[in-house]
């Protein structure tokens, strides 16, 4: 009897130990959770208010409102378009830039491009156009693991060149879902299911990965479980009429405990359904940096189902395919200057603090980073090959595929290619104004030989820049026709136009509404805040602090840099921390008589290393969510990844960047300050 009561003391501590739990729970999901980016959004700025009431300088005040905006773009206490817009009201109102020099540097001509390039990416994706280059390439490159892995790489990263990094990765996760759907149907024998053919591929993050691999099987576990309820109730009501006085008292123990236990699993779903529903209300981040709406990805295999070989053979081979996709998104971007918001950065600030040309522009760019690039994106498919396919090694996480579900993968995707019909003549002149308005960046000053903008310079003396050739190009896609239908190439068997069709490669609406607004908003912001802190004086501030660097070997500056920055994009956006570190890594590289591009063009690349954290970019929190991996596999095959890259882009800085840039010297360009603008 003295071992019954011990056993209830230690039932009722436990008891009251998870009672205690679920309170606190209880209390940081309903007042804590809901309330701390509101609560650090008053306190921050209370923080750092000593920063400015000790010290009276420009420099001072800028600083003040500079951390204030990155603890904001860090913890997202606000939307990171709003934070950007801080410096419009904080620099009048601290005296250090007035309202219209503030307003001025948020349309800057490198917004413009970027704009530009936005929307003729978005002109590709109205048209189906990627689409139809995606499932080419997966057509040709073969369906074994490898080669499939291989084609994906190839198509993610080449569209993230010119289009979002965010919008490759969406459109690209429902078309892995669709193989491999079709491959593991095949070999269970099921038939294909012809609505796999038909499922929504729109470059929309709210409308991919919408395909179940594996039957959901809650409502089945749900109903087993009141089963098992029901039929504990009858035994333990038919104990009650056997039993004697002790196995009553018994009962009802067992019977509150029961109940407790019921009251605790209640409230935790409870609880559980809150988080879900806030999680899915909350932002991820603008396009490229957290505007991109968290989506409800619907998952058939969780950490608890994988326990057959096949099941746990078919969530290995969807991590490494989502794995290459991520990768070679991030990766992908850094291509070519539009490709991701920091290069535009790059180019800003060297604008901004210098008269003369740097030597990096649009050419210049893709021949340094390109091979970079392919690089990076060959050792991501090594490094998956040796994580699941046993490459070195032994043991196989993902086995070779029969002959039989290579057919069924092919003819899939065959039928996917089928359903987009002969190529448009909308989609011939998107390419062709594409093809346009890359060649016109590249010759408009390539170095070598006379850009075709050097004519304009010298007829009219103006000088012509990269936004000028984009905003010409969207000029002409909203001119254009889509179709050729009116005059002499109408025909009576042409169906009848809506009036409101306007019949232009482009359409306003669908620009409003795909164009991420907030981002724009995010960079003049960047750039705000970088000509907020040289006027005050505190990037040249910042740059004589960093003294101990002086004796110290480029080598290690580099590699210091480019670790330091791959770290803090995993957790702050990409375009904040290239507008915060930039413009003091330009002081740093004079006050050590370097080239500024040294050390500016590799931190600049390594803003887009991040693979190790869902929140790092939205490619990331897309994948994490569509696969429904844990974040321990992300970090793990992440952490290699940054490693690799950040290997990879010291390794071209120092041996393949002297050969493009006079990073040898002191070049020229940077005696011509712009100071005095």
């Amino acid at each position: 009897m003295s071992t019954d009561v011990v056993c209830d003391g230690r039932d009722d501590q436990k008891r009251k130990t998870n009672r205690k739990g679920m309170k606190w729970l209880e209390f940081y999901t309903r007042h804590w959770k809901p309330t701390w980016r509101t609560l650090l959004a008053c306190v921050a700025p209370v923080v750092f208010l000593p920063m400015i009431v000790i010290h009276s300088h420009p420099a001072a005040r800028c600083g003040y409102v500079i951390m204030v905006m990155a603890i904001y773009w860090v913890t997202e206490a606000l939307p990171l378009p709003v934070t950007a817009l801080i410096p419009v009201f904080a620099f009048p109102l601290l005296g250090i830039l007035s309202t219209g020099d503030v307003c001025i540097v948020y349309m800057k001509e490198t917004n413009m491009m970027f704009l530009g390039g936005l929307t003729v990416a978005v002109a590709v994706e109205h048209c189906n156009l990627h689409k139809r280059i995606a499932l080419k390439v997966i057509l040709l490159v073969g369906q074994s693991p490898r080669m499939l892995m291989v084609g994906f790489m190839i198509t993610t990263m080449f569209l993230s060149m010119w289009i979002s990094n965010t919008a490759t990765t969406a459109m690209m996760v429902p078309i892995v879902d669709a193989i491999l759907a079709e491959m593991y149907e095949t070999q269970t024998g099921e038939e294909s299911q012809p609505e796999n053919l038909q499922q929504d591929m729109r470059v929309s993050p709210a409308n991919q990965s919408q395909m179940e691999l594996v039957p959901p099987r809650d409502e089945e576990a749900g109903a087993g479980q009141e089963d098992d309820n029901r039929r504990e109730e009858e035994d333990n009501g038919q104990e009650e009429e056997d039993s004697g006085q002790e196995d009553d008292i018994r009962q009802e123990d067992d019977n509150r405990q029961e109940d407790d236990n019921r009251e605790n699993d209640e409230m935790q779903e409870e609880i559980q359904e809150e988080i879900q529903e806030e999680i899915q209300a909350e932002d991820l981040h603008s396009l490229e940096e957290g505007e991109t709406k968290r989506s409800t990805f619907q998952i058939a295999e969780t950490e608890e189902d994988a326990g057959p070989k096949g099941d746990e053979e078919k969530r290995n081979y969807r991590l490494m395919m989502m794995f290459s996709i991520v990768y070679s998104s991030n990766v992908g971007g850094t291509g070519q200057i539009t490709g991701t918001a920091p290069n535009l950065v790059l180019k800003a600030v060297l604008e901004d603090a210098y008269t003369e040309p740097s030597g990096l522009n649009f050419l210049t760019w893709m021949m340094f980073n390109v091979p970079g690039m392919l690089i990076c994106v060959f050792l991501a498919w090594a490094w998956l090959q040796i994580l699941f396919l046993g490459l070195f090694r032994k043991k196989r996480m993902i086995a070779e595929v029969s002959p039989e579900r290579k057919r069924a993968v092919k003819q899939l995707v065959e039928a996917k290619y089928k359903e987009l019909g002969n190529i448009t003549f909308q989609e011939m002149e998107v390419l062709l104004l594409f093809f346009a308005l890359v060649l016109l960046w590249l010759f408009r000053a390539p170095e070598f030989i006379p850009g075709w903008a050097s004519w304009f310079e010298e007829t009219y003396h103006v000088e012509v820049d990269d936004a000028t050739p984009a905003m010409l190009i969207v000029f002409l896609l909203f001119l254009l026709p889509a179709k050729l239908d009116f005059w002499c190439f109408w025909s009576p068997s042409n169906p009848v136009r809506d009036e409101k069709d306007k019949n232009s490669c482009l359409d306003w609406d669908v620009v409003q509404r795909k164009i991420p607004w907030g981002i724009v908003l995010l960079l003049g912001g960047g750039f705000a805040m970088a000509a907020g802190a040289k006027e005050s004086g505190l990037s040249k501030w910042l740059g004589e602090q960093l003294y101990i660097f002086n004796g110290t070997h480029i080598v290690w500056i580099v590699l210091s840099v480019t670790l330091m920055t791959a770290l803090l994009t995993e957790v702050a956006s990409n375009t904040a921390t290239a507008s915060i570190l930039l413009p003091v890594l330009n002081e740093l590289a004079l006050n050590m008589k370097v080239n500024p591009l040294y050390l500016m063009l590799p931190a600049t690349v390594s803003c887009s290393y991040a693979f190790m954290l869902p929140v790092a970019t939205p490619p990331n929190a897309i994948v994490f969510g569509a696969a429904g991996m844990r974040s321990s596999e992300m970090v793990r095959a992440g952490v290699i990844m940054n490693i690799i890259c950040v290997i990879v882009i010291n390794f071209m800085i120092h041996v393949y960047g002297p050969l493009i840039f006079e990073l040898g010297t002191m070049p020229s360009w940077t005696n011509s300050t712009s100071e005095t603008n």
